[in-house]
């Protein structure tokens, strides 16, 4: 994520995040405790920082192999060897939990993180944060009318020049007493 809040540039540009593939001993651990994927369409079919290199298309940059699924309204007709499409958000969850074993389900995307966040669905948010400043494009949570969601810091530390930062997201009970 650039400083100022964006995971893409404006018109979903990801090629800005060549500029920092430095080794980052935290976000390979984050990769080796992935044991699936749950991501949006737009994210899964969007812009590929790894264009035109033989890591295009993987994911984490082809640091990583596992179980992809991809939350979307337009399921294609075709399959993707190692992607399941589905339409309904708990399905999908449920799904990514089976096919991670025990590990973490990474969610890629804002709409899907944010999906997740509505439904109470996400335990954690893990950011990368850039020394960058794109000043527009995707942001990584965008909900102007609020409410807030609060978040409890499990873990923050500088990497290759940039802030790794591990997030609780902090569940409110709201059943009426």
């Amino acid at each position: 994520m650039s400083l100022d809040g964006f995971i893409a540039g404006p018109g979903g540009d990801m090629g800005w995040l060549n500029r920092f593939n430095a080794p980052n001993p935290v976000v390979a651990r984050l990769r080796e405790g992935t044991g699936s994927i749950l991501v949006g369409r737009h994210t899964f079919g969007g812009d590929d920082p790894n264009r035109g290199t033989e890591n295009e298309g993987e994911a984490y940059g082809g640091g990583w192999s596992g179980e992809q699924f991809v939350l979307t309204h337009r399921i294609p007709k075709q399959s993707v060897p190692g992607v399941t499409f589905l339409s309904g958000l708990e399905e999908a969850v449920a799904a990514a939990k089976a096919a991670a074993g025990g590990k973490w389900v990474g969610v890629l995307g804002a709409h899907v993180a944010a999906q997740c966040i509505e439904a109470g669905l996400l335990d954690e948010v893990y950011v990368v944060v850039a020394p960058i400043l794109l000043g527009g494009g995707v942001r990584l949570f965008d909900r102007p009318q609020g409410p807030y969601v609060d978040l409890e810091r499990i873990e923050a530390e500088i990497a290759a020049n940039e802030v790794n930062a591990r997030f609780r997201v902090v569940k409110h009970d709201t059943r009426e007493e």
